[in-house]
């Protein structure tokens, strides 16, 4: 079990792990935070982690380093906040600090705990859903944007005791609970990065401009049908996310179902308008996507089950195509004749 003596590590002072390290530092566990980014390092190191938004206005010094490596102890319990791109090095750097009774949490977006569990084993694996917002405006500045719990789970769908600590311990910064559907959740919440994430990269939009479109709206029902196909094809019950069941959603083939579907999305443009995708936010400043990780996962998955997956893995192609500097970020990418069909 987990407590205020067990040693914790949080990978990744950014938005996430930054709000995570602060919230079970002011909690009072002793919490280590690792960051490759030494300006960040810095800042915590002078002036401390700055939390606010949603009821938090807090300031708290927790331990850094600036690498994995310099670790001098072990720990019981680590969560992993990096982006998804930086596995599975992160995974096997973090090996040599673990004990044998270690659990990893992943915080990271997309489907990454397969890939930590073959580094480290499906025992020391928790999965993690994270369901509130966080932004950085900068190094250790950072604001919670939106409420939201935390979902923890094994990825083997087996009970284990030490989850109630480790529902305890995250409760110091947001609502946690327990699923014995872990992979449904992450699953869950994988397709709507697919559609929401994905196409505001693709055309450079805000969520209420993107969906306000006709096409776009059809090309995200679109995702969701292939991505529902793989699900369906793996045996895995898909939970629902934000009220949305992805099973009703689908129902129903004829003009009325179709409507309620288009009202649906229209609403999500509306009540989330100034949502700009993270990815798009990613690629403004020179970086990779984690776009492997959302629609490539859903390709990947679909040749495994032997289910085609052509629209989800044209849309992996283009975001590749604009990181490598070959296409530009654009409404008119939705022009291209791949895409008439959803006209």
């Amino acid at each position: 079990m987990f407590d205020k003596n067990s040693r914790l590590l949080v990978v990744g002072a950014g938005a996430i792990g930054g709000i995570t390290a602060g919230g079970l530092s002011r909690a009072g566990y002793d919490v280590q935070v690792v960051d490759k980014n030494p300006e960040i390092v810095n800042k915590i190191r002078s002036d401390g982690i700055h939390v606010y938004g949603r009821g938090n206005d807090f300031k708290v010094r927790p331990s850094t380093a600036s690498s994995i490596d310099g670790l001098s102890e072990k720990k019981d319990l680590v969560f992993l906040a990096t982006k998804a791109t930086a596995l599975p090095a992160v995974a096997e750097a973090i090996r040599p600090v673990l004990k044998d009774a270690s659990a990893v949490v992943s915080l990271q977006n997309g489907i990454c705990e397969e890939i930590i569990a073959s580094v480290i084993g499906v025992e020391a694996t928790i999965g993690c859903v994270v369901g509130w917002g966080a932004t950085m405006h900068n190094p250790a500045e950072l604001e919670m944007t939106s409420s939201g719990d935390f979902i923890i789970g094994r990825i083997d769908r087996n009970e284990d005791p030490r989850l109630e600590s480790i529902r305890n311990i995250l409760g110091a910064v947001a609502p946690a609970q327990i699923s014995l559907n872990i992979m449904g959740h992450l699953y869950a919440k994988l397709i709507i990065n697919c559609c929401i994430t994905t196409l505001g990269a693709v055309c450079g939009l805000y969520l209420g401009d993107m969906l306000s479109r006709v096409k776009i709206r059809n090309i995200f029902i679109g995702i969701i049908r292939e991505a529902m196909a793989v699900a369906n094809a793996l045996n895995l019950r898909v939970e629902p996310v934000a009220k949305l069941d992805f099973y009703s959603f689908l129902k129903g083939q004829g003009g009325l179902a179709n409507f309620k579907r288009q009202t649906l999305i229209r609403l999500v443009g509306f009540k989330y308008r100034r949502l700009k995708s993270s990815s798009l936010q990613s690629l403004e400043r020179g970086e990779k996507t984690e776009i492997d990780f959302f629609n490539g996962y859903i390709v990947k998955k679909g040749k495994e089950v032997h289910v085609e997956t052509p629209l989800n893995e044209y849309l992996t192609g283009m975001v590749k195509q604009i990181e490598a500097g070959k296409r530009k970020i654009s409404p008119t990418n939705f022009d291209d004749p791949f895409f008439t069909p959803f006209s």
